[in-house]
């Protein structure tokens, strides 16, 4: 029992980010007394964007100021279940997020919604293709809602961005055709709220490239402003000027989408909400028959615990966070791949990389260090099952793009294969290179197997004395099949643009996960969503199967990875969540399905 206990609280959130912010507006809407509380510091961008201070590479991309501090707590990570785990003592291939607004505030602002075919991926292949074109110990299975319900939060999380983009159709009505809508995009109740960013130079480049092979590029959806823009909310974005420090920087332009800029500055004008930073969470408190929960455990700043009771709590932090504070607080059964029982920790994945440079003569300028971390081309030709996988033998998509977000001179520069690694000749290489080399990504979807899931780790434990979570993690040859398909159709591209070299970064048969390379912070899992509780941890409503009382949102729900970013499936089944706490559960405080 922990030796503070603060007054009753409707709502208990962990966490602060996207998915907290959200639910925080949501109920307290509905009259609810919200306290959020968010382990690490208060961070805003009158505060933490101060131009040109917070444009410095060398503080937030090499030193990680936004990122977690590993040195508290980590994860410890091994390749398969014969394996010792290790910590993870370097930020490299992830980067979660602490403070206010979480990966929220650092995220470069991509704002996809989501393949209806990807939220029943099970379900479809085995119509199109049969069961036995699922591998041996691929898991992966349908979300359990539809695209069709889904769709109007979809609408209103775009509106609460400010996200930029052009509509294919809207309403069933074609609008988008010959002005950068993409054809493979599902309906859409309204466009979007503002028009897509203008093209930088490479992205019109691989547009016009891939355009001519006959592919179909689309500018990407952008939750950087394009213009002056007020959210449902009151909140304000102002326009983006490219300034090229995104993802990873707080945006002091005001332009990036966050939850700092576009809900907390409404929450802060309502009586019935409480922020408390430093405010580092140990457990979910379960009452006797351990079917609900009575509140959490926190530890404070002055390193006190604290007891904060609560009629609802929802656990809102970084996706494997939520995974190890169920596990912790005993919510849920801990999966065994071995017997392939208990869910929580089940069909962890991630994402699934291949990356091409070009290099262009000295006259094909790409201008680098201008960008966005939202825009860009792309072609969804090779996403979710916008082709025919049958002759290919492999489950997944991806969509390919140039995402030019601003090349750092630090973190940023790339050369083609055979220049030199150091010295004056590096330098020269660099000054020769830099303005003419272009970077497009093939970003793919992950797909979930039996061996690849959460548990707690039996040896390492963090700064307050609780076991680290262990991630056993590895790629299968379904994914490298995959990436290697996918960067072949992009290099077409690359070399339809008529570039001097090319160079192609792609995982080979028999490499392991590297923890040193960064990829993508897109983990995916390990507390599920589905309709089956004997396979999923959270029913469609987010909700614990097993503690009516927790609803646990965010990417940590996905069953397996998707080809797009996961920010806005994300925030729209945060809001599908909230409407049923609001519309069915606060009335009624049970199971909802």
């Amino acid at each position: 029992m922990a030796g503070n206990t603060m007054k009753k609280a409707d709502v208990v959130i962990v966490g602060f980010g996207w998915t907290g912010a959200i639910m925080a507006k949501e109920l307290t809407e509905a009259g609810l007394n919200v306290v959020a509380l968010e382990r690490g510091p208060m961070q805003d961008t009158a505060t933490d964007g101060i131009y040109p201070k917070v444009l410095d590479e060398l503080t937030y991309n090499i030193r990680r100021k936004l990122f977690q501090d590993i040195s508290r707590e980590t994860v410890t990570i091994r390749h398969g279940v014969s394996d010792t785990a290790l910590p993870y003592r370097q930020l490299g291939a992830f980067l979660p997020g602490t403070g206010v607004g979480g990966a929220g505030l650092h995220w470069s602002g991509v704002h996809f919604r989501v393949d209806p075919a990807e939220l029943r991926l099970r379900s479809h292949y085995e119509e199109r293709y049969g069961k036995k074109f699922i591998p041996e110990g691929m898991t992966i299975q349908d979300f359990g809602v539809s695209y069709e319900e889904l769709e109007p939060h979809f609408d209103f999380a775009e509106k609460v961005f400010g996200t930029s983009g052009t509509a294919w159709t809207v309403a069933g009505q074609k609008v988008g055709e010959g002005k950068g809508g993409n054809p493979f995009a599902a309906d859409r109740s309204h466009a979007f709220p503002l028009p897509a960013q203008k093209r930088t130079v490479s992205a019109q480049r691989f547009g016009d490239a891939a355009g001519k092979l006959g592919y179909h590029p689309y500018d990407l959806p952008s939750a950087n402003a394009s213009g002056p823009y007020t959210n449902p909310y009151g909140c304000q974005m102002g326009p983006c000027n490219f300034c090229g420090y995104c993802s990873g920087y707080v945006c002091y332009n005001y332009s990036k989408a966050s939850p700092n800029v576009n809900v907390l500055p409404a929450l802060r004008q309502v009586p019935n909400f409480e922020l408390r930073t430093h405010a580092h969470v140990l457990r979910v408190n379960l009452a006797a028959d351990r079917r609900t929960a009575t509140g959490v455990t926190y530890v404070d700043a002055q390193g006190r615990e604290v007891e904060q009771p609560a009629d609802i709590v929802v656990i809102c932090a970084f996706q494997f966070h939520n995974v190890r504070l169920m596990l912790l607080s005993g919510i849920g059964t801990p999966y065994d791949p071995a017997t392939g029982k208990g869910t929580v920790g089940r069909n962890f994945a991630y994402q699934n990389m291949a990356t091409i440079k070009a290099f262009f003569d000295k006259d094909v300028y790409a201008n680098p260090f201008i960008g966005a971390g939202g825009n860009g081309v792309a072609i969804d030709d090779f996403n979710a099952d916008n082709f025919d996988h049958g002759p290919f033998g492999f489950v997944g998509g991806s969509p390919m793009w140039v995402n030019q977000a601003g090349v750092k001179p630090i973190s940023g520069i790339s050369l083609p294969e055979g220049a030199p690694g150091w010295g004056s000749a590096w330098k020269q290489a660099v000054a020769d290179n830099y303005t003419h080399t272009m970077s497009m990504d093939a970003h793919g979807a992950h797909m979930s197997y039996h061996d690849n899931y959460l548990s707690l780790d039996p040896t390492y434990k963090d700064a307050w004395g609780l076991p680290l979570l262990r991630m056993t993690f590895d790629w299968k040859d379904n994914d490298i099949r995959v990436t290697r398909f996918m960067a072949e159709k992009m290099r077409g591209i690359a070399e339809a643009m008529g570039p001097k070299a090319v160079r192609v970064f792609v995982k080979n048969f028999g490499e392991h996960f590297d923890t040193t390379s960064y990829q993508t912070t897109h983990l995916n899992g390990g507390a599920i969503m589905g309709t089956d509780p004997g396979t999923s941890a959270i029913n469609r409503y987010l909700q614990s199967w097993d503690v009516h009382n927790v609803f646990v949102p965010g990417a940590s729900a996905f069953p397996q990875g998707l080809g797009y970013n996961p920010t806005g499936l994300v925030a729209a089944l945060t809001y599908w969540s909230a409407k049923a706490i609001r519309e069915r559960y606060i009335a009624r405080p049970a199971a909802l399905a």
